[in-house]
């Protein structure tokens, strides 16, 4: 993989502590959102029902808004106590009050795991996801009395499923990212799984109290039950769940061919003649690309068909590399791109047009504005601004020209974008300059600002991400090289050229 910013790190990225924060759409003096307070999000269900993938979900969005929040998962504590599953004692997930020694040990789990949240909130955070089942009435009482008692404002989401099929591939999923399963059989782990399940429904106890603020999610947002929720960012999380589905789907990345006219934003100029030539490969390949992990899936339903690697940035700069990619899923998932408006945008979606796939324009996905420096040289942008390059290098998320757009007002601009591909259940393939590129996977990411200006996602490369519970499974292909496609068409130029000259001098004789 090697999306990297130009200093060379890695920025397909997030941290050992989850997500970094994205981009910080709203600010206030007190650094909280609308000065809405402290939240904790708690969640709720039986396991196999998304919780994990809904926490990671409400992150990622909260920190696209620039709310600073972090989701907090028991089950890491308990393998940084404990170690990993296949270690664990026989009966650890026997909730039989009789076995005293396991209740001793997961109740110094859940103490290390809400001191963690605690330390959090007294450190300025604003809003934690308690991600664990909270399975009985009197442990979520016990949370709820201790945050209350810090000032925290407690919301429950509970997770319910009665769909067969969901909790199938919520089971499936757990082969590739689960660290609980790593190493295991696709049967070893259902064996295992099921049976956590039954001793979890053995003390399952629905929210039933009317007075508690929580959400009921049926399905993963077929249907949502809504219950004493108050306040903005509350509301906001509630905005979000009814957009959002745990439905694997892939997302994919790739910029526009070469237009006529480059580096002019206002000359809007179709593609060339070498830019319909990248608008064909890039759909040829991408359909040959589904073709054969459709072939892959349905020849091995149990392994993946493919083994690749995710860096994950860990807090002191090294790199850590881990497989996550699954081929579970639908293999007659059906793909739809989306483009800007802009002309060299949409005559490169046009290709797919032909195949009858299905193009969606949206004016959110034109590039950043250039403003007074459009189509200005280097040479020109200094002798008018001398200290831009000082001025973009203290604040590149940012900085701006007279008219222009940063990308801060980028990020702005695409967020109903990033609630359509929340919502979206079929794949989808983004064509789009640079700059929105960068901006799109830095949400699903979840990379720092400063950062984004920096993502590189080269001419002729594809970017597939597919989010999941415990990260993103990605693959990174390049068919296309723009360096080696350029020079042979000068070439091609220069013989028509000589031709031209030749044959008029033979004329002139």
């Amino acid at each position: 993989m090697d999306i990297s910013a130009d200093n060379g790190t890695s920025l397909l990225s997030c941290g050992e502590g989850g997500w970094t924060m994205a981009p910080p759409l709203y600010t206030t003096q007190t650094g909280r959102l609308w000065h809405a307070g402290q939240i904790l999000v708690v969640t709720v269900g039986v396991p196999g029902r998304g919780k994990t993938h809904l926490a990671h979900a409400i992150q990622r969005y909260l920190r696209w808004m620039g709310v600073k929040c972090s989701v907090y998962n028991l089950a890491n504590v308990r393998r940084s106590m404990l170690g990993p599953l296949a270690e664990l004692p026989e009966d650890y997930f026997s909730y039989t009050k009789d076995n005293a020694e396991m209740v001793k040990l997961r109740d110094q789990a859940r103490e290390m795991h809400e001191n963690a949240i605690a330390k959090f909130f007294e450190q300025g955070g604003q809003v934690a996801v308690y991600d664990a089942n909270n399975s009985n009435k009197e442990r979520r009482n016990m949370i709820r009395d201790r945050f209350s008692a810090m000032g925290v404002q407690i919301m429950f989401i509970e997770c319910v499923c009665d769909d067969e099929e969901m909790i199938e591939r919520s089971i499936r999923s757990m082969h590739s990212f689960n660290p609980d399963y790593e190493g295991w059989s696709l049967r070893d782990i259902k064996a295992s799984f099921r049976k956590r399940i039954e001793q979890h429904e053995k003390v399952y106890e629905p929210i039933t109290n009317n007075a508690l603020p929580h959400v009921q999610l049926l399905n993963f947002g077929q249907r949502i039950v809504v219950n004493n929720v108050q306040g903005y960012l509350q509301n906001r999380i509630v905005f979000f769940l009814m957009n959002i589905h745990n439905q694997e789907r892939t997302i994919y990345f790739a910029r526009t061919g070469e237009s006529l006219v480059e580096h002019i934003y206002k000359a809007d100029a179709e593609l060339s003649s070498l830019g319909y030539q990248y608008a064909n490969r890039l759909c040829d390949f991408i359909r040959t690309l589904r073709s054969k992990d459709r072939r892959s899936r349905i020849d091995d339903s149990t392994t993946p068909s493919q083994q690749h690697t995710l860096s994950f940035i860990t807090s002191s700069g090294s790199t850590e590399l881990k497989n996550t990619f699954d081929a579970g899923g639908d293999e007659t998932r059906e793909l739809q791109v989306w483009c800007s408006t802009r002309k060299r945008s949409q005559n490169t979606a046009d290709v797919f047009r032909q195949h009858h796939i299905r193009v969606l324009e949206m004016a959110q996905l034109c590039e950043l504005k250039p403003g007074v420096v459009d189509g200005m040289s280097e040479e020109e942008i200094l002798a008018r601004f001398p200290h831009y390059r000082e001025e973009q290098a203290n604040d590149p998320y940012s900085f701006r020209f007279p008219r222009a757009e940063s990308y801060h007002d980028l990020a702005i601009r695409l967020e109903p974008v990033i609630l359509e591909l929340e919502r979206a259940r079929k794949d989808v393939l983004i064509i789009g300059q640079p700059s929105v590129l960068r901006c799109l996977i830095a949400y699903l990411q979840g990379n720092k600002p400063q950062e984004i200006p920096f993502i590189q996602v080269r001419e002729g490369d594809l970017v597939e991400i597919r989010p999941q519970a415990f990260g993103l499974a990605t693959r990174l292909f390049s068919f296309w090289d723009p360096e080696k496609e350029r020079k042979e068409r000068d070439i091609r130029f220069a013989v028509r050229a000589a031709m031209v000259v030749s044959q008029k001098d033979e004329q002139d004789k």
